[in-house]
Parts: structure tokens; sequence; C-alpha cells
């Protein structure tokens, strides 16, 4: 009898193992942005793709900048299986060769997005719209702000925060800056010269998102370049605020996702993207992160249109060249170190 209890024995360690193995493959590791964001997402993806596949999500908050750098790290054995990203780093990861592609057919919901939403050689895909705008506290400023100008007024200086460029809101300051005052993508002379005045009256040079919550809490702000996503979440909680898209145009947003080269879960990342894509999944974040969807079958509410790209605010936008952002930003950023930051 022992023969056979030793054969049961080892056939049940073996399937343990199996079972241990396959377990540990079934956790998708997500580098995705803090904050209000991560909490929406979670509400409005993660919970889902939890629900439906039986995975266990872990995620790593972190910028933009911080996940280029982390893949870039990791050369091909990313410890990440999906990563969000600004588009114009997405392009430079592409170009460098990090990325896997993102098989179309295996995500049912690519049929109702924008093709345009698509990176030509599928190495990424764009999941949401958003802006750099003008946000501030009506509470302390009576007159609305209309335009990017207006942030050189005398009365905010100490009462204004900018982010510093390794954020996306202070790049596409210095960008819409730089535009305004005659620049282009090929010479940021009129940009730095304008942002340089705004940095020293900036009570800080933010470099995640939500730090300036606190700072509009304690009116230790009056206005801000910030997203109007992450105003709307606060509004909602009940801090007073008021999103302006400027004159000249917002800066467009076009955050993505992307699977670095080497991804531990490739086929589990596509089930994940597809969620995020999927008409529930962008209806939800919509609403709840007013993240202006790429999903056409999406219908917004009337509160979510104040808030996000939409109809004239969306044809206002101006969008950078990705690719000449991703072959300039290295020296752009050098610059901003020397110039700009304090």
């Amino acid at each position: 009898m022992k023969k056979p209890l030793n054969l049961m024995l080892a056939a049940a360690a073996v399937f343990a193992g199996l079972w241990s193995g396959n377990a540990a493959a079934q956790e998708l590791v997500v580098g995705i942005f803090g904050g209000s964001f991560l909490d929406d997402s979670k509400t409005c993806h993660i919970s889902e793709f939890e629900k439906k596949t039986g995975a266990k999500v872990a995620t790593k908050a972190g910028s933009s900048s911080q996940f280029a750098a982390a893949i870039r790290a990791t050369a091909g054995k990313s410890d990440m299986d999906v990563v969000y990203i600004d588009n114009s780093l997405a392009v430079q990861l592409k170009n460098e060769k990090l990325l896997e592609t993102i098989d179309r057919s295996k995500i049912p919901s690519a049929a109702n997005v924008s093709p345009k939403m698509f990176d030509k050689d599928n190495q990424f895909v764009v999941f949401m719209t958003g802006a750099t705008v003008i946000v501030y506290d009506p509470t302390q400023i009576k007159t609305p702000p209309t335009s990017w100008n207006d942030l050189f007024k005398p009365e905010y200086a100490g009462k204004m925060a900018i982010g510093d460029i390794s954020g996306t809101s202070g790049l596409h300051l210095l960008l819409a800056l730089n535009r305004i005052n005659g620049g282009d993508l090929s010479n940021l002379d009129p940009g730095f010269k304008a942002i340089k005045p705004l940095a020293k009256n900036s009570v800080t040079l933010y470099t995640q998102a939500d730090q300036i919550v606190s700072l509009f809490e304690r009116k230790e702000v009056a206005i801000a370049a910030w997203y109007p996503d992450r105003a709307g979440s606060v509004i909602d909680k009940g801090l007073p605020m008021a999103v302006v898209y400027p004159k000249e145009g917002a800066v467009g947003i076009l955050p993505a996702l992307v699977i670095p080269k080497g991804a531990k879960n490739p086929a589990l990342a596509l089930r994940y993207i597809e969620e995020v894509l999927s008409t529930a999944g962008q209806s939800c974040f919509a609403e709840k992160k007013y993240a202006g969807p790429v999903n056409t079958k999406v219908t917004l509410s009337e509160k979510a249109r104040k808030i996000v790209p939409f109809g004239e605010s969306f044809d206002n936008l101006w969008a950078p060249d990705p690719e000449a952002v991703a072959k300039n930003v290295g020296e752009w950023t050098r610059r901003w170190q020397r110039e700009v930051t304090r």
C-alpha cells in the first residue's frame, strides 16, 4: 500500500505545484497614475476585471516619466504587465523597441474605438482624452480667467501652482506658452522665457497630479495649470473649484496603455485593456473620473460634458506632435533643470 500512497502523494505535490504556479501567473501588475485616478480605476476597471477573470491586480502608482524610466531599466524583462503612460513617451518606448504589439483581434471592444486611438503599429492605444487647463478656486478669484496669459496677473503671484516638466501638465504649459508667444516645437525659446517668471511665482512645481489638492484645501493656492479630470473628482467631494479651457486652446492629453516588452502576462494584459476600452468601463470612467471616452458607444451626462473635453472645448484642443515631443523632450528637460528648476 505504500507505493500507491507515495504515488498519490507525489501526484498531489505536482498538482499543488501546478496550481500555485498558475495562481502566481494570475496576478497582473499594472503601472498606473495615483490618487483619484487610481481610486476610480479600481471602481470602473480593476474590480470588474478581477471579477471576470479571477485574477488579482497589483498596482504600482507613478508618473509617465517614472514608468518610462522603469521600462528602460528592465530592458525587455519588465516587472509590469500593463502601463498607463503619456502617448509621447509611448512613442519613445516604441522607437526603442521596448513594447509588445497589441493584438486588436483579442480586444472585442476595439471595434467601437476610434481607429485614431491605436498606434499605426499597434504598439499602444489611447484610452481617454484629457487636457491641461486652468483650474481655479472661485471663492478666491471672482473674475474667471479666460486665457493662458491670465496666469501672469500680479495678484496670482504666490497663489499659483504649476507642474514640473517631469509631469504632463508642466510640459504642456511650457508648450502652450511657447505657442502663444510665437514659438514652435523646433524653437522653445519663447516658452522658456515666458515660464520662468511663472515658476518663480508658483508655490510649487508639483510632480504628482494630486499634490496640489491639499494646497487648494488650505487656500494656499487659488489657481493652477492642472487637469479637468482631477478637478472634477475634487469638485464631487465638495472642494470649490472651476475649470477653464483657455481661449487659445487647452493642450490635449492622450494617455495610452502599453504592454512592456517581456511582460509576464501579455494575454491577461489584453483582457485588462479590453476592460478599460469596453463601453461599460469607458462610461463609468467618464462619469467618475471625467475622462473623455474613446469608445464611440458612450453617451455623456450633462455634468460630465461641462468638465471633459467635449464639443467646442474638444475641437479647440491643441495636441503637440508626439513624435516631435518624443524626439526633443530630453533636451527640453535638461534645459528646464538648468533654467527653471528652483
